[in-house]
């Protein structure tokens, strides 16, 4: 009788020992959260997002659609499909493909894809090339890269240049967004 032989493939009695996997967009495991700078660091702001180990990130990933949602608990976002939902939080990351639709407050903000609605960086909001940021903006500070559009109502955060107790260096990066005229605010 077949039933009652021994089994070829025993179910082990420990489980193997678990090894990183390579995420899938190749890289090894958080090298692909924040990009570096060309010179191999990272500025301030995304120093802080990597050096909290124990953070709660949630990943909402390409073709994935939140919707009708208040995240709480969450210290990292990062968004590369569609979320329409409110937030408080530390940081957000929108990816090229990503969409955020909703009201946020957070430290700090890097877009990469599409916010839409009201968005409260209270330190810093990053504005990458590809990255689209409109309707009602504050900011402690403000970093465009060429290419990147900000567009509704923006303004400053009262005293925010002033918080960290260094003097604020304006670059072309980090020029009001009324100095870049039409392209910045519309």
């Amino acid at each position: 009788m077949a039933l009652f032989q021994k089994d070829a493939n025993p179910i082990p009695s420990k489980p193997a020992p678990k090894t990183p996997s390579p995420s899938l967009l190749g890289m090894p495991p958080g090298d692909h959260d924040i990009p570096k700078k060309s010179d191999g660091t990272r500025n301030n702001a995304e120093k802080d997002v990597k050096d909290h180990p124990s953070e709660s990130r949630l990943i909402v990933g390409p073709n994935i659609k939140l919707k009708g949602v208040e995240i709480e608990d969450c210290d990292t976002l990062v968004v590369e499909g569609y979320v329409e939902a409110s937030m408080d939080s530390r940081v957000i990351e929108i990816s090229e493909t990503g969409v955020y639709k909703g009201t946020v407050e957070i430290d700090t903000a890097i877009v990469r894809g599409r916010f839409e609605g009201e968005l409260t960086a209270r330190e810093r909001l990053i504005v990458h090339t590809t990255g689209d940021v409109s309707g009602k903006i504050r900011y402690g500070r403000l970093a465009i890269d060429e290419g990147g559009r900000v567009h509704g109502d923006l303004d400053e955060l009262p005293g925010a240049g002033k918080a960290a107790g260094t003097p604020e260096k304006k670059d072309e990066k980090e020029a009001p967004a009324e100095s870049l005229g039409g392209e910045a605010a519309e």
